[in-house]
């Protein structure tokens, strides 16, 4: 599992791993096997290689392993209570973010054209419009990103992407940060989304 990058910013902790193992190898590289038995026996041996991807990844950044457990929304959290966590994955790559005091979002997408057919669900008029003049793959790939890390900072339930979630517009470039807010709650709180592109993927975190 090759580690692709690092970043640090303050107490922010993300890592990035291609993750290119056999689950077997996966297993090999953790010691607490007890811990995950009952769920492995029920993955898909996709879902199993994900799961496992996340964990080795974590007890890299960590030094040391630790388990995930979760809330009945679904939401991550350490079972250990040393910090908060996000978690991404998508085809061969696994991101995870790491804050010991703030809520912490990060969504990784792979690239491919897919995303201009689903657009509509994600893409706000105002915001299709602000496209003009720049690269309609990833600056859609971004958009729709930086809305899952939004929604995993929100925790809450019933958010329409296109309705309750806005990014401002922004000059893409390979890595940068654009401004984002949410109307899902009464705060209608707005978010500093960091991002980077990479030709097989894009990536983006926030915390709050």
């Amino acid at each position: 599992m090759p580690l692709y990058r690092t970043y640090s910013e303050g107490n922010l902790l993300l890592g990035i791993w291609k993750s290119d193992e056999t689950t077997e190898q996966l297993m090999a590289l953790l010691e607490h096997m007890e811990w995950y038995a009952d769920k492995l026996v029920v993955l898909s041996e996709k879902r199993k290689h994900e799961w496992l991807s996340v964990r080795v990844l974590l007890k890299y950044l960590c030094g040391e392993e630790k388990e995930i457990a979760y809330f009945p929304s679904g939401k991550p959290y350490l079972k250990d209570e040393s910090g908060h966590i996000s978690i991404s994955h998508t085809r061969g790559y696994v991101a995870v973010a790491l804050h010991p005091s703030c809520e912490v979002g990060v969504d990784i997408e792979q690239y491919g054209v897919r995303v201009k057919k689903v657009a509509s669900r994600f893409m706000r008029p105002d915001e299709v419009l602000a496209l003009a003049g720049e690269d309609e793959i990833y600056s859609l790939l971004l958009h729709w990103s930086a809305k899952e890390t939004l929604f995993k900072l929100l925790d809450e339930e019933q958010v329409d992407f296109v309705r309750h979630l806005r990014v401002f517009p922004f000059n893409l470039q390979e890595k940068g940060e654009f401004e984002a807010c949410e109307y899902r709650t009464e705060r209608h709180g707005g978010y500093r989304i960091q991002y980077l592109t990479h030709p097989d993927f894009v990536l983006t975190w926030s915390i709050r």
